[in-house]
C-alpha cells in the first residue's frame, strides 16, 4: 500500500478492524518513511456475470432500484428495501465467488421480496422470469396460494 502523503511505496498495519456488517476491514496504517498514519477500506470485490456474457463490478443499488420499482405504490419503506438488498448481498457473499450470475441475484431476490410484499413479488418475479401469457400470472398466483396455505398448515 503506497502512502498517500510521501508515495512510499510500502506501510506497517498499526489496527484492524471489522465493519459492523462484516463486509469490509477498516485498517490503520503507517508510513515507515514519512511515519504519517492513514486509514484504508478494503472490500471483497464481486463481479457479475450478464447473460450477454459482459461483466460489470457488483451494485448494491441496482438491486435497490429494481425492488423499489417493483415496490412502488405497494406499502414498503425505504427501510424495508434497504435491508432486502443488505440480505440479498450477503446471501451472494456467502457463496464465496468473486462472479456471480446475473440470474442468480434475481433469484436471491424473489424469496425475500415475496416475505415482503406478494404484489411487489409478482411483479419483479413477472420481469424476472420474463411472464409472456396471463397463464404465467395465473401459475405464479397458484404458487404463492399453495405456499400461504401451506404456512397457514392447510393441504395444498
Amino acid at each position: 500500500m503506497h502512502c498517500p502523503f510521501c508515495r512510499h511505496p510500502d506501510s506497517r498495519v498499526i489496527d484492524s478492524r471489522t465493519l459492523d456488517d462484516g463486509s469490509a476491514i477498516r485498517r490503520r496504517r503507517e508510513c515507515p518513511n514519512c511515519h504519517r498514519r492513514f486509514t484504508t477500506l478494503e472490500t471483497a470485490a464481486l463481479t457479475v456475470m450478464k447473460r450477454s456474457g459482459v461483466t460489470e463490478p457488483f451494485q448494491r443499488e441496482k438491486i435497490v432500484a429494481g425492488v423499489r420499482k417493483a415496490c412502488q405504490g405497494r406499502p414498503v419503506t425505504e427501510d424495508d428495501i434497504a435491508l432486502l438488498a443488505q440480505g440479498v448481498e450477503e446471501a451472494i457473499r456467502s457463496v464465496g465467488s468473486s462472479i456471480i450470475d446475473a440470474n442468480d441475484i434475481g433469484r436471491a431476490i424473489l424469496v425475500p421480496l415475496r416475505e415482503l410484499d406478494q404484489v411487489a413479488y409478482l411483479r419483479f418475479a413477472s420481469v424476472y422470469s420474463s411472464f409472456t401469457t396471463l397463464d404465467d400470472f395465473e401459475d405464479a398466483i397458484a404458487d404463492l396460494r399453495a405456499l400461504e396455505d401451506q404456512a397457514k398448515g392447510q393441504p395444498g
